[in-house]
């Protein structure tokens, strides 16, 4: 809003003019009463004066008021709009972080399934490198596992009567582990695979070797009976009846010499 101070002026000169001019032309005012008259008027005029430039100061002060604010309004949208921009940047920010967290748990999880394959590949290993506890005849002793597992084939064989397959695994088995624990019983299982195959000569040997190794051997009396009914299959009843005595001399409260008592018998 403006003020227009100069058009009150003229018109309070106009009135000022216009009273002087009646009081002139009618005679009623004396000089004294046209000073007082004047000199009101002039106060008037500078008050009126004092209250436009009072006036025109506060539009001023309103209109720079404006003017700061409208600067302030214009920094406040600058400030929003660079605080927004950087809200925006703290969003890309935070998604790129949680895709990082993403990717560095599924490389965690990658890695823990990896070491449990590792470790369970490892344990495999151990397991077929690492020696077995193993109880046959009575006897306790510790095997590996490729050493049992070889055993173990050979004589799934004579349980099938493949005794070809026997004879050539047991044998090889032998040379492969000269000291193993299955060394009597693969011995006494060699002789047996023999007489299936009706190898009685090699059987025959075979037992004998078993016996004089391992007299002790709770299946030593079976090794001869078996040595005696080679002999007998073999046409050589001496010789079986001989062993026979032998089993039942070395043996006596034995099956198998309770057996070989029944078959010499059958041998006279």
């Amino acid at each position: 809003m403006r003020l227009c101070p100069r058009p009150l002026l003229a018109g309070v000169i106009a009135a000022a003019t216009l009273l002087c001019s009646s009081a002139a032309h009618a005679g009623l005012f004396d000089d004294e009463e046209a000073r007082k008259a004047i000199v009101e008027l002039r106060a008037r005029l500078v008050a009126m004066e004092d209250q436009g430039k009072a006036r025109a100061t506060e539009v001023a002060a309103a209109n720079a008021q404006s003017v700061q604010l409208t600067e302030q309004l214009a920094a406040l949208r600058r400030s929003l709009l660079d605080l927004n921009n950087q809200l925006e940047s703290m969003r890309g920010e935070i998604a790129k972080l949680r895709g990082n967290d993403e990717q560095v748990m599924r490389e965690v999880a990658e890695l823990q399934r990896r070491q449990r394959d590792v470790g369970q590949a490892l344990d495999d290993r151990l397991r077929k490198v690492e020696p077995t506890k193993v109880s046959m005849d009575g006897r306790d002793f510790m095997a590996d596992p490729e050493e049992k597992r070889t055993f173990d084939e050979a004589f799934a064989a004579i349980r099938n009567g493949d005794f070809d397959k026997s004879v050539a695994l047991l044998s090889n088995f032998q040379r492969r582990y000269p000291g193993s624990g299955y060394t009597d019983a693969a011995r006494f299982w060699l002789g047996n695979s023999q007489y299936g195959r009706r190898d009685y000569k090699e059987a025959i040997s075979t037992f004998r070797a078993f016996v004089t190794a391992s007299p002790d051997h709770p299946r030593a009396p079976e090794a001869l009976l078996a040595v005696a009914n080679s002999q007998a299959e073999m046409k050589d009843p001496r010789g079986a009846r001989k062993t026979i005595e032998d089993l039942m001399k070395a043996y006596p409260q034995s099956e198998a010499a309770q057996a070989g008592k029944e078959r010499l018998a059958a041998l006279k």
